[in-house]
């Protein structure tokens, strides 16, 4: 027999590695001995590097979280291994795209019986982590849970039948030999009442909570010692360091606890952590989160026999029922210190609480645990094959080209991105702008948002500088820059300005720093006077946008959101003014970047639910849509001449900027009404880089990374400058994102 796992998988510190790894081998205890099982595991990293771990012979394949291509590919790997059956650790954190939606690309593909056991089962999920759940669903022959908690929410939440679902607990080890005492005088801990937390540190692990109740349980009791062994969870350290560690150390120090407390700063393995668990008479989780539907951790204390006190999050409730554990509230430290005086005060207590859970934790051992799944997927093989549906993807993945910040590289400086190219050659001479500032710096953060690209988030900075040091003291902005640093306008266009905005708000909604953000935030709010005298379609429409990511961020300001609103107005009086049966449009002509306007008021629909921004926004986007996609591929209106009411549309010259503005477009549009076919009209757009355009020759620059400057009635311009490449790049992440959707 050959099972197919996929999770995360040690040496990665990872508690649903461990699970993986823990799974593979008890359910090998279980065959008999003349069968010969096979562990084909593919392991999630959580980098771009595919030798980022040390993996052990049984991983066959690695996908980098964020490549999708990876997800394809080991689902062709799994379906060539000969493979009988898969199982699925699943959790949204770690696979790539929004939510973990990449897993799907794999799923889907597989043509074998699949199992999937979800460690997080949410209450209240966001519309796209319920379609995710439902797509498994789907998918899957049996979805494995590990609490009745998570079954009520599977049916009641997602739909799922309840007899698809079975119910098995987190498996423990084998815990067996030394004993509680023999422990502890090893540890040179005998005269010691041991407290214990064990697992990744992170603000939801309420540590806090502890630590205050201290103090009044170490009046009575001195000899207390409370230990909480792990590291910080790599996530929190790559954003945030060791801010909460100090922060609990320095709660030590002040509720002097220094002899009291230790921090054991380490991710240990089953082995030290089983005479960790046997060392300590008391066990906590002192979770501030009740929507927990697994802990393994807990699982874990209530196998060695612990005597385990925990707030009530779900698992808790269910897991240390029956006398098997105490429950305090959450964050109430004065409850949890009566317990614990409790239970020092009367060790008869205690002692009951650590027989009940380790009684009951002899069934959770992993040769019982790997025995039931044993049995699941034996059934799984065995029942009849269920055709799949076959549903070809809209957007066609094997078109895209590999998205690369080569020429990106090559434009950017320590003062920010130059402003053009002579063919791949930044020309510098031209200096630099802030309209390509304000593009580069939206374009790092969605590529950094897509793929964690280390350059993405370093250029940030160079980006954001350039933002900042073209702001005036009034708030407004000049635009060019000459190469030498020098100021060449005293105040940028409205264009110009509504882009930064963009950028900004942005740049708040996304941001993968906190410094980040809050400078951000202070830009914005510089300029922020400035927005009702905008008098420009385009510079309003783009600040609209802007304020858009602004609300998502920050919902409660309530004044901006009818600043919004008023902008968002003055485009759809705009359009009844200027608007015929035949001529739907905001202005009496065509011109350049047209989509950004029924791109704005899709955003304003969104944030405001406002059925008229909505409807205005549907009634242009179908009549720009009629002038150039009639063709069954994209013709922006060309810069030669524009389309006057009443007059003939110039063909050339053709822009990058506009097709990136129609596949911004297409997607708001699709996010708004849910109508997959805008998904398809994105894409279409899109494919104007690659070749489906008037002239049928591609702007992308496959060698270089950017694209070219504008499609001419002769060919292409050859020059790869800041904004079309710029575009492209945008356009490209846009149609990444949107395969995040396309479900």
């Amino acid at each position: 027999m050959k099972i197919a796992y996929i999770g995360t998988y040690p040496p990665r510190q990872c508690g649903i590695g461990t699970f993986t790894q823990n799974l593979s081998k008890s359910i090998a205890l279980n065959v008999r001995q003349d069968i010969k099982i096979h562990a084909n595991v593919t392991a999630i990293n959580d980098s771009a590097s595919l030798q980022q771990y040390d993996y052990p012979p049984e991983v066959k394949f690695v996908i980098r979280q964020n490549y999708r291509e990876d997800y394809i590919n080991a689902a062709e790997h799994i379906n060539l291994s000969n493979s009988q059956a898969c199982i699925l650790n699943h959790e949204f954190g770690i696979f790539g795209g929004e939510s973990g939606l990449y897993i799907l690309s794999l799923i889907d593909r597989l043509k074998i019986p699949l199992a999937v056991v979800f460690h997080t089962v949410l209450k209240e999920p966001s519309f796209l982590q319920k379609n995710i759940i439902r797509k498994i669903n789907e998918a899957a022959v049996k979805i494995v849970v590990m609490s009745n908690k998570a079954v009520e929410l599977l049916t009641d939440i997602y739909g799922i039948p309840s007899h698809k679902i079975e119910v098995i607990e987190h498996g423990v080890p084998d815990y067996l030999g030394v004993t509680h005492e023999a422990i502890k005088k090893e540890y040179n801990l005998s005269d010691r009442n041991v407290l214990l937390t064990f697992g990744f540190l992170g603000r939801n692990k309420g540590i806090e909570t502890v630590i205050d109740a201290l103090p009044a349980v170490v009046e009575k009791h001195p000899s207390l010692l409370y230990i909480v062994l792990g590291a910080t969870h790599p996530n929190i350290l790559k954003y945030s360091g060791e801010e909460y560690r100090n922060y609990l150390n320095k709660l030590v120090r002040d509720r002097k606890l220094q002899n009291n407390v230790i921090f054991l700063k380490s991710f240990v393995t089953e082995d030290v952590l089983f005479e960790y668990l046997r060392a300590c008479d008391i066990y906590v989780t002192p979770y501030n989160n009740k929507e927990q539907i697994t802990s393994g951790t807990l699982a874990y204390a209530v196998g060695a026999g612990a005597a385990v006190l925990s707030t009530p999050y779900w698992h808790a409730e269910e897991l240390l029922a029956e006398g098997r554990g105490r429950l305090f509230d959450f964050k109430n430290s004065e409850q949890l210190a009566a317990i614990l005086n409790d239970l020092l005060d009367h060790p008869e207590k205690m002692k009951v609480l650590r027989a009940k859970a380790y009684n009951y934790g002899k069934q959770l051992r992993w040769p019982m645990i790997g025995k039931q799944y044993l049995e699941l997927v034996s059934t799984m093989i065995e029942a009849p094959a269920t055709p799949k549906k076959s549903q070809k993807s809209i957007i066609e993945v094997e078109l895209l080209p590999e998205f690369k910040l080569d020429h990106v590289r090559r434009l950017t400086d320590d003062t920010g991105i130059v402003q053009h190219a002579r063919y791949g050659i930044p020309n510098l001479k031209e200096g630099y702008c802030l309209d390509d500032n304000a593009r580069a710096l939206l374009m790092s953060l969605m590529a950094y948002g897509q793929n964690k690209d280390p350059f993405a988030l370093d250029c940030m900075r160079i980006y954001l500088s350039y933002i900042q040091y073209m702001q005036t003291e009034e708030g407004t902005f000049r635009n060019f820059l000459s190469f030498r640093r020098d100021f060449l306008d005293k105040e940028g266009s409205e264009d110009s300005f509504g882009r930064t905005i963009w950028a900004l708000g942005y740049l708040l909604y996304a941001s993968p720093k906190i410094a980040y953000r809050e400078f951000g935030k202070e830009l914005f709010e510089n300029s922020r006077e400035h927005f009702t005298r905008l008098e420009h379609l385009r510079g309003i429409a783009d600040t609209v946008i802007g304020i858009c990511y602004y609300l998502r961020c920050f919902p409660g300001d309530e004044p901006l959101l009818q600043l919004m609103n008023k902008l968002a107005t003055r485009l759809t009086d705009s359009f009844h003014e200027n608007q015929t049966e035949k001529w739907q449009w905001f202005e009496p002509s065509l011109t350049y970047d047209n989509a950004i306007l029924p791109l704005s008021l899709f955003h304003a629909a969104e944030v405001s639910n406002n059925e008229l921004f909505k409807d205005v926004a549907i009634k242009t986007t179908a009549f720009l849509e009629e002038v150039t996609l009639s063709k069954g591929y994209l013709s922006p209106i060309g810069s030669d001449g524009w389309y006057v009411k009443g007059g003939t549309r110039a063909m050339f010259d053709q822009q990058a900027i506009d097709v990136m503005a129609n596949v911004q477009l297409y997607f708001q549009a699709f996010k708004v009404t849910e109508e997959p076919d805008y998904i398809h009209k994105m894409f279409q757009s899109f494919l104007w880089f690659l070749g489906e355009n008037d002239l049928r020759v591609p702007l992308y620059d496959y060698e270089t990374g950017g694209c070219c400057d504008g499609l001419k009635k002769d060919g292409v311009n050859r020059n790869q400058g800041a904004e079309s490449t710029l575009a492209y790049l945008i356009s490209h992440l846009t149609v990444l994102k949107a395969l995040e959707y396309e479900l």
